[in-house]
């Protein structure tokens, strides 16, 4: 245990606290008593413990507002992160929905590009037997044209 001589009200008082925490109990001193001075000024010397009740009162006060405010944002951030994961995951939902349609197009292009090689050949073939065909007509009809 430390030992931390503290001034309050003018008066001197010897503090005990644990071993590293000399610092922070001389700032909460030195707090309460701007508080205590503070109210001493606005108020009076309406007495000591009367000073030193509505000191503690008002940092109550000021400990539960931002407790409030605390409490208040975070709530907020729990909403935030249930939206941010709300959001996540329609982000994931949307990208799995994308990824199976550019799968499906994709396969719907590949059947495309085969039904289009399949046509192209039946095509070809087709071309290659209407050409053989005039080809032959041709043939024919000079072999049966007269010759004069």
């Amino acid at each position: 245990m430390a030992n931390v001589n503290i001034k309050f009200n003018g008066k001197d008082f010897l503090l005990s606290c644990d071993d590293g925490q000399e610092e922070h109990l001389e700032e909460l001193s030195i707090h309460l008593n701007k508080k205590f001075n503070e109210l001493k000024n606005n108020l009076g010397n309406i007495g000591e413990n009367k000073l030193l009740l509505i000191s503690s009162i008002k940092i109550m006060d000021e400990y539960f507002e931002t407790r409030k405010k605390i409490d208040l944002k975070k709530q907020e951030l729990n909403s935030l992160s249930n939206k941010f994961r709300e959001l996540k995951s329609l982000v994931y939902k949307y990208k799995e929905e994308k990824e199976l349609e550019i799968n499906k197009l994709t396969e719907n292009q590949d059947s495309f590009k085969k039904e289009i090689e399949k046509n192209k050949e039946e095509y070809e073939k087709i071309i290659d037997q209407a050409a053989n065909e005039i080809e032959n007509f041709v043939a024919k009809a000079k072999s049966e044209t007269p010759i004069q």
